[in-house]
Formats: structure tokens, C-alpha cells, sequence
């Protein structure tokens, strides 16, 4: 098992380093590299983390849009109708999309140039939530709920092949963490902007939450639509090997040649870079499975199932709780109210993460404590006996859900990239990502609107709920801590 670096990158493979000896590769320079990558960064990263900014921003806009103007009755549950079954049923479907497609999206973009699939992700998700504000009635809702996820579905673990692609694993983490805030931001920005969507409620005829949806999809389409041209196609030396299928000459054929990242000397020293780590970017149905049958991968899934089922469960119906919780709060109060969450969420990013890198050997703990976190926010939100505290209790949560993603993510990376390579942190990552949400379907269907006389108890239960699978999370990272130590991963930290 390779050794992390100070900065908190994974270091190259101990047996990717003996095959540059093996294979008479002179020593590359360090220093052009590192310039090399930063130059690359700027290319790439930017346009990684207004991808997922827009593909993020969605699923806070739809929980925000929930309460927005309910005294004018022009939310969406009143404006369409919905029942507490008919919000329920559009809440799963959309993960349930996300789940199935998750893994042959990704896929796909083994087979297609990947900044065009890329670019197609966020194009789609523009078409689907500018079509929330054509939406009359519930069946329409949950239809487009479900192809809501089907379009969604790729986007974090393909972001993760694309940095494959371009960064040795040891330069991968870093990269991933840098657009990773980018969903925080979009939660925050949701909960703002939706404000003032409120108050263009009924100009041309038209309410609060379709504006805010028209307005959201048209921005999201013209951006996806420049990522073609933003991001740059495979690199030099996997173009020829991966282009060959008349679908990926297709799409080629659609987006105009773009101007080279790296120059011709920049681009030869960054392909040895890679084929000096034994870089493998070309993964299908049997690296999935070799990931799969890895008793690491498991513990890590039911981690990822109770903290984002549970962020999932505040990302959607946070508005719906604040109300519960002080319903003399107005909508647009409740619209700003759920931004400090996230804000407290990008906080602990900031503040914990790096915590996490200097004392990787004790991730679990410090994922165990940030669940307890969140259970102590739950409890607080439950059981204050006034509103303001209650509220603190959400930003309690907020706080405790930070960093607990990135720490499965980067376990992930730090398991399956050394051992598998790249192709491995692309396939844990598909994998995690995939099964992981079904903690989303639970708790988006199953829990508060879904359980309609919880409503009566302030969703007392539904709290209690997700603190039971927070529990399992807990559980599941002492598991992976002892898999981790039993098979000597810690050995050379």
C-alpha cells in the first residue's frame, strides 16, 4: 500500500514506481510537471465545478420550491396539486433514475469523447428543469422527476474518470475535493435566489418556482453547451485508441476542433508522466466487478447510505422542517433560512477535511465524530423546546454532514487507486455513488412527506429514523477500519 503525501495527495503505487525503473524511463521533471498540472487546473477544474454547481443546484431548488409563496398557494405542491404520496413518489423516482443509469452512463463515456458526454449531462439536466415550468399536474411532476435522475445520472463518478485521465493518481484526491465545494455553494445559492424568484411570483401569469425553473434551465443549457468547447478531449496517446466507434466520431463531428491545452513539448512530457504510472483509463463491467467483490467497497456503500440519505433528506425538505418547526416563518424566510445549512455544511469542508488528511489513519474516527454530529443536530432539531433552537439544530446537521462525504470518497480513492489504479477510483466511485443513493431513496420516500401523520409530531419519527442509519454508518466505518488494519493497508502510513 502506497504512503499519502503531506499535501494530502495519494502517492504513486509502489509498484507503478518499480515499473518507471523496470521500463529505463529517465526521471522526469518534478517541477515542469507540477507547472504542467497547474496549467491543466485551470483548464479543467473551473469548468468541473460549474458542472457540478448546476447539476447540484437542482435538487435544492425543488426542496426550496416546495414552500415557496404558500400564502399566495403558489408552492408547487399547491399549485399542482400533490399529495403527500404524489411528493413522496416524485422524491424517490428522481434517485431511483439516478441509481439505475449511474453505472451505464458512465459507461458510456468510455465509448464517446468525454467532454461532449460531459457536456451532455448538463445540457439535459437544463432541458428537464426548464420543463418544471411548463409542469400542470402531478403525474407531470413525477415523470420528470425520473428523467430528472436518468440525466443526472454519471455526473460525479464520470467527473471522476475525466480527472483519471488527466492526473496520476496521486494528483487525483486533490482535484476531486477542489470541485466537490461546489454543491455546498449551490445548496446556499438555492435557498438565496429563490428568494427573490418570490417575489416575481405572478408577473406574465407565471409563479415564483416556474420562473426560477425556466431561469435555471436556460443558464444550465447555454453552459452545458460550452463545455464542449471548455474542456479539453482526451489527451494525447488515448484519443486513437478510444475514437474509433462511429458514435464517438459522431459527436466528434457535432463540436468544432479546440485550441490544444498543452503545447506539443507540454503534451509529451505529461503522456510520459502518465504511462511512467501505469495509468489505465479504459474501464468496463470487469474492473466494476473486481471492485465489487473487494470487501472494502461494502462498508464504505453503507457509509455513504446513511450520510447522504440523511443530507439528501435536509437537502429537499429542509424548508418543509423550518415550517414545521416556526410556521409563523414567511416563505421567503424559509427560502433564506435554508442557505446558513449549507453554509455551516462548507464550513466543516473547510475546516475539518484537511484535519482528516494530516490523521488519515484515523478517518474513521473522524468520520464517526461528524456523524455524531449530525445525530446531535437531529436530536436538538427534534426535541428544543423552542423554534430558534430547534433551527440550530439543522445547522448543526449542516455542520456535521461536511466532511463526512469527501472522507468516504477519499477512503475510496485510498483503497481502490493504489491497488486497481485509476480505473479503480472511477469504479468505486460509480460504485459508492450508485448504491450509496438508495439511502436517498429511503429517506426522500419513506420519511417526512412520505409519512404524512409525522407531520403532527414536528417528523419526530423521521428524525428518529435517520438517526438509526446514521448509527449504521458509524458501525460500517469501524468495519471498514478493521478490514483496513486486517489486510496491513495502514502498514506503510
Amino acid at each position: 500500500m502506497s504512503k499519502l503525501v503531506e499535501d494530502g495527495e495519494l502517492s504513486a503505487p509502489d509498484s507503478a514506481v518499480n515499473s518507471v525503473a523496470e521500463s529505463g524511463l529517465e526521471k522526469l521533471d518534478e517541477k515542469e510537471l507540477d507547472r504542467i498540472y497547474r496549467k491543466l487546473d485551470r483548464r479543467i477544474i473551473p469548468a468541473l465545478w460549474c458542472l457540478y454547481f448546476l447539476t447540484s443546484f437542482g435538487a435544492s431548488a425543488y426542496g426550496v420550491a416546495l414552500t415557496m409563496n404558500m400564502s399566495q398557494g403558489h408552492s408547487t405542491i399547491q399549485a399542482l396539486g400533490l399529495t403527500s404520496h404524489d411528493t413522496s413518489v416524485a422524491n424517490a423516482l428522481d434517485y431511483v433514475g439516478y441509481i439505475l443509469f449511474d453505472i451505464p452512463m458512465n459507461l458510456a463515456m468510455t465509448r464517446i469523447a468525454p467532454q461532449v458526454w460531459l457536456s451532455r449531462i448538463v445540457i439535459s439536466v437544463g432541458i428537464v428543469y426548464a420543463c418544471y415550468g411548463a409542469v400542470t399536474n402531478a403525474g407531470g411532476l413525477i415523470a420528470l422527476r425520473l428523467f430528472t435522475g436518468i440525466c443526472t445520472a454519471g455526473a460525479w463518478p464520470g467527473m471522476a474518470y475525466y480527472i483519471s485521465m488527466w492526473y496520476p493518481a496521486h494528483r487525483t484526491a486533490r482535484r476531486i475535493g477542489y470541485y466537490f465545494t461546489a454543491a455546498q455553494v449551490s445548496a446556499a445559492v438555492a435557498g438565496l435566489v429563490s428568494a427573490g424568484f418570490q417575489k416575481m411570483d405572478g408577473m406574465r401569469g407565471i409563479t415564483g418556482f416556474q420562473w426560477m425553473f425556466m431561469v435555471y434551465g436556460l443558464v444550465t443549457f447555454v453552459v452545458g453547451v460550452s463545455l464542449s468547447w471548455w474542456l479539453p478531449d482526451r489527451p494525447v496517446g488515448q484519443q486513437t485508441h478510444e475514437h474509433k466507434g462511429w458514435l464517438s466520431k459522431l459527436t466528434l463531428a457535432i463540436v468544432p476542433p479546440q485550441r490544444p491545452v498543452l503545447t506539443p513539448e507540454e503534451q509529451e512530457l505529461h503522456q510520459k508522466d502518465m504511462q511512467s504510472r501505469a495509468t489505465e483509463t479504459r474501464w468496463g463491467i470487469k474492473q466494476l466487478w473486481t471492485v465489487l467483490i473487494d470487501p472494502r467497497i461494502w462498508p464504505i456503500i453503507l457509509m455513504y447510505f446513511g450520510v447522504v440519505g440523511v443530507g439528501i433528506g435536509i437537502q429537499v425538505f429542509a424548508s418543509k422542517i423550518i415550517h414545521i418547526i416556526n410556521p409563523s416563518l414567511s416563505s421567503i424566510d424559509l427560502s433564506l433560512l435554508t442557505a446558513p445549512i449549507w453554509i455551516c455544511d462548507l464550513i466543516a469542508i473547510l475546516l475539518i477535511t484537511p484535519f482528516s488528511d494530516k490523521f488519515r489513519n484515523h478517518r474513521g474516527i473522524v468520520f464517526s465524530c461528524s456523524t455524531l454530529i449530525i445525530i446531535v443536530g437531529l436530536i436538538v432539531t427534534t426535541y428544543a423546546g423552542h423554534p430558534w433552537p430547534r433551527y440550530v439544530g439543522l445547522l448543526i446537521c449542516g455542520f456535521g454532514l461536511g466532511p463526512t462525504v469527501p472522507i468516504c470518497m477519499t477512503w475510496a480513492a485510498e483503497i481502490f487507486g493504489p491497488r486497481h489504479g485509476d480505473l479503480g477510483l472511477a469504479a468505486s466511485a460509480a460504485l459508492v455513488s450508485g448504491l450509496g443513493n438508495l439511502g436517498s431513496v429511503t429517506t426522500s420516500y419513506a420519511l417526512y412527506t412520505g409519512w404524512p401523520s409525522d407531520a403532527a409530531r414536528g417528523y419526530r419519527n423521521s428524525n428518529m429514523v435517520m438517526v438509526a442509519i446514521l448509527g449504521v454508518s458509524i458501525l460500517a466505518a469501524g468495519a471498514c477500519t478493521l478490514l483496513r488494519r486486517a489486510l496491513g493497508d495502514f502498514k506503510k502510513y
